[in-house]
C-alpha cells in the first residue's frame, strides 16, 4: 500500500486500486499523520488542527476517524490484533509505514539525496513527477496544511532549479529553455532562477536572449526592490559581454534558491523561516549573515545594529549548530556596540548585548570568552529591565539561561528563569518565547526527575506550537517522551529496555533533518549508553554508532565492555574537561564510572568535584532528552574511588 498527498490525499493497493477513506475528516486525520514523518500526535493537537472551534465531542469523533482509517489502511487485520499502520502511540497516534511507500517523503528524501550528491540529482526526475497538484490539496481550510503546502511549494521549486543547474552544469541546458521561462514568469523574485534561464538561453544559442534576460532581472530587482542582481548574475552578464561562455561543467555547488531582499525584509524573512525548522533553519541561518553583512556594508551604524538585534529567535541548546557563524554575528555585534558607544541607544545596545550572550554557546567556548558572554548577559538583561520592554527582555533572559551551564547542578536556577520567560510571554503575548519558557521548564524538570511535570510542559509546548508554526517543538518532545521510558524501563512491569531504545531511535530519525547538528550529533549513542547504564549493562559497542563531541567520555566505557582494560585506562587518562553545556553532568557521571571501574582515584575525585553541587540531579536530564540515571548514584562511586586511593 501506498499514500499520496502531493496533491489530493489518497491511498492506493499495492495492485493500484483505491482504497476507500472515508470522508473529509477522516482524509485529514490521514493527512496530518503523514505530516508528522512517524512522529507522534497527541489527541489534543490532532483536535486543534480538525477543528477551529471543537465540538463537545471532539475526542470521540477523532477515534472514531481513527478506527475506520484502520479499517480501510488494514482490512485484512485479524480482532484484538494491534494495528501495524496507524498506531497509537503514548497521548497520541503516529503513522508507521515506510518512506518510500508515502509520495511526499519520497520526494525529500530524493531533494536531501540530490543536494548531497550531484550523481543522485536524476532522481529528482520521478520525484518532481510524483506531483499531481498542490500538497494537500483537498485540506483547503487547515492552517497546518497551509504552512505544509508552502514548505513543500518551496523544497518543489528548490528541486526544478537543482535539476537545471545539473543538467545546465553538464552541458544539456539548451532543452530548457522553454520550462525556465515558464518558471522565472511565474516565480519572478527568484534570483537563482533568472541566471539558470540566462545560461539556458546562451547553451541555446541565443546570446542575446540571455543578456536580455538578465537585464529585464537587473530592471526588476532596482525599481521594484531598490537592489542591485547579486554576484552570479553580475558574473554572468560580464561572461556573455566578453563573449565567454559560462562554465558548463565546473560541478557547481548548489546552496538553494535565495530571493536576494533588503536586509530588514531579509532579517524578517530568516526569524519566520528559522521556526520551520529543517532546511528553512538552516537557510534562515545562511540568509541572517547575509543580511548584517548587507547592513554593514551601507555604512550605516544603527541600522546594522537593528538587523543584528532582530534575529531574536528562541535559542534552546547550549551546542551551536554552525559555530564559525555564530562566531561571526558574535564578532559583528561586539564591533557594532563598540562604535555605538555606551551612550547608544539602549533598546539597541540591549539586543546586541542578548545576541552576544544568545550566539555564545558554552559548549564552543575558551574560559575567557564565556566570561565575557556571561558578562553580556548581565549586561542585556540590566538594561531590558530599565527600558520595561518585554520582548527585548525575553530576548535578554534567553541569553540568560543560556550562561547559565558554567558548572553543574544549575538546574532550579534555570528553572526560575523559565518560569520568568514563561510568565512575561503569557503577559505580553510573546507566544515563541512562551515555547521557549516551556521547553527550559521542561528541561529543569526533566533534570529534578519530575517527569509528570515534564510531560505537562511538553504537552504545553505542543499546544502552543500548533498556533505559531514551530514544527521543531514535537521533534524535541518526542525526546522527552523516550527519556521517560528509558528510566521507566527500569521499573517492574516498566515497558523494558528494548522500547525506550526504539522510541530513541524514532526521535533520532525525527532530528536528524531539524537542521540542528549541534545538537542532534552523538545524540543517539549518548542516549543508548545511558539505557544501557540504567540497566546495568556495559556500554554498546556497535561501530557504527556516531558519538559526536561525546566520544572522548563515552570511550573508556566501551573499551571495558570490549575487555580492553589498558586501553580503556590510558583514554580515561586523556579525558577532558567536559564542555559547559546541557550534558555535562551526563559526561562528568561517565568519567565517575570508569574510574571508579578502573580504579584511578585522581579521575574519581575530579568528578566528585564537579558533581557534589548536582547530587538531586539526573545525569544528562537537563537536555530533556535523554538520562543516564541519579547523579547520586555515580557521585557516591567517585567518592568510594577517590577515598580508596
Amino acid at each position: 500500500m501506498r499514500i499520496d498527498v502531493l496533491g489530493t490525499v489518497r491511498a492506493l493497493r499495492d495492485d493500484g486500486s483505491p482504497v476507500d477513506l472515508g470522508g473529509p475528516r477522516h482524509r485529514e486525520v490521514l493527512a496530518r499523520l503523514v505530516a508528522a514523518e512517524g512522529r507522534m500526535v497527541t489527541t489534543d493537537t490532532l483536535v486543534d488542527d480538525l477543528w477551529t472551534d471543537p465540538p463537545a465531542r471532539a475526542v470521540g469523533a477523532l477515534r472514531t476517524f481513527v478506527a475506520a482509517l484502520r479499517r480501510a489502511l488494514e482490512p485484512d487485520r485479524p480482532p484484538r490484533t494491534p494495528p501495524r499502520v496507524l498506531v497509537t502511540e503514548g497521548p497520541g497516534y503516529a503513522l508507521r509505514l515506510p518512506r518510500e511507500d508515502v509520495d511526499v517523503h519520497r520526494f525529500q528524501d530524493a531533494l536531501v539525496r540530490a543536494r548531497r550528491d550531484p550523481h543522485a540529482v536524476p532522481g529528482l526526475d520521478a520525484a518532481l513527477a510524483a506531483w499531481r497538484g498542490p500538497a494537500y490539496a483537498d485540506v483547503t481550510d487547515a492552517a497546518w496544511a497551509r504552512r505544509e503546502r508552502t514548505r513543500l511549494e518551496e523544497w518543489r521549486l528548490e528541486a526544478v532549479e537543482l535539476r537545471a543547474r545539473a543538467a545546465l552544469d553538464s552541458g544539456e541546458g539548451a532543452g530548457l529553455v522553454a520550462e525556465l521561462g515558464a518558471h522565472v514568469a511565474e516565480h519572478p523574485w527568484r534570483e537563482p532562477a533568472w541566471g539558470l534561464l540566462a545560461r539556458a538561453l546562451h547553451q541555446a544559442g541565443r546570446r542575446a536572449d540571455a543578456l536580455a534576460a538578465l537585464r529585464r532581472a537587473r530592471a526588476m530587482l532596482v525599481d521594484r526592490l531598490g537592489l542591485d542582481p547579486g554576484p552570479e548574475l553580475r558574473r554572468l552578464e560580464e561572461d556573455f559581454l566578453r563573449e565567454s561562455a559560462p562554465p558548463e561543467c565546473a560541478g557547481t555547488v548548489w546552496h538553494g534558491p535565495g530571493v536576494p531582499l533588503g536586509p530588514r525584509t531579509t532579517v524578517d524573512l530568516a526569524r519566520t523561516l528559522a521556526l520551520a525548522g529543517g532546511e528553512a533553519l538552516v537557510r534562515s541561518r545562511r540568509d541572517r549573515l547575509a543580511a548584517i553583512r548587507a547592513a554593514q556594508r551601507t555604512g550605516d551604524l544603527r541600522l546594522t545594529a537593528r538587523i543584528i538585534g532582530a534575529y531574536d529567535v528562541p535559542a534552546l541548546w547550549s551546542r551551536a549548530d554552525d559555530p564559525g557563524q555564530s562566531r561571526a554575528v558574535v564578532a559583528a555585534a561586539e564591533h557594532t556596540l563598540t562604535a555605538l558607544g555606551p551612550d547608544g541607544p539602549a533598546d539597541l545596545r540591549a539586543r546586541l548585548l542578548a545576541t552576544i550572550a544568545v550566539e555564545s554557546r558554552g559548549a564552543d567556548l575558551s574560559g575567557a570568552e564565556r566570561e565575557r558572554a556571561l558578562r553580556a548577559a548581565r549586561q542585556a538583561e540590566a538594561l531590558a529591565r530599565d527600558l520595561a520592554d518585554p520582548a527585548v527582555l525575553a530576548f535578554a533572559l534567553n541569553g540568560v539561561f543560556l550562561q547559565t551551564f558554567t558548572r553543574c547542578g544549575l538546574a532550579p536556577a534555570r528553572d526560575r528563569i523559565g518560569t520568568e520567560i514563561l510568565d512575561l510571554a503569557t503577559r505580553h503575548e510573546l507566544p515563541t518565547f512562551a515555547v521557549l519558557g516551556r521547553l527550559v521548564r521542561l528541561q529543569s524538570a526533566s533534570a529534578l526527575g519530575d517527569l509528570d511535570t515534564a510531560a505537562a510542559h511538553a504537552e504545553a509546548a505542543e499546544r502552543l506550537a500548533a498556533t505559531t508554526e514551530a514544527p521543531l517543538v514535537p521533534v524535541l518532545t518526542a525526546w522527552l517522551r523516550a527519556r521517560t521510558t528509558a528510566t521507566r524501563s527500569t521499573e517492574p512491569g516498566g515497558p523494558g529496555a528494548a522500547a525506550a531504545a526504539q522510541q530513541y531511535r524514532a526521535a533520532d530519525d525525527a532530528l536528524r533533518t531539524a537542521g540542528m547538528p549541534g545538537l542532534h550529533r552523538g545524540l543517539l549513542a549518548l542516549a543508548l549508553l545511558g539505557l544501557r547504564l540504567l540497566n546495568d549493562r556495559p556500554a554498546p559497542t556497535d561501530p557504527r554508532l556516531d558519538w559526536g563531541p561525546y566520544r572522548p567520555w563515552a570511550h573508556p566505557l566501551v573499551l571495558l565492555a570490549q575487555n580492553r582494560v589498558d586501553q580503556a585506562r590510558a583514554a580515561l587518562a586523556a579525558v577532558p574537561e567536559p564542555p559547559r553545556d546541557h550534558l555535562q553532568e551526563a559526561l562528568w557521571c561517565l568519567t565517575a564510572r570508569a574510574a571508579a571501574r578502573l580504579g584511578e582515584p585522581t579521575a574519581a575525585a575530579r568528578a566528585e568535584a564537579a558533581l557534589r553541587d548536582a547530587p538531586a540531579e539526573h545525569a544528562g536530564a537537563a537536555s530533556g532528552m535523554l538520562t543516564l540515571g541519579p547523579v547520586a548514584r555515580y557521585l557516591e562511586e567517585a567518592r568510594a574511588c577517590a577515598a580508596a586511593g
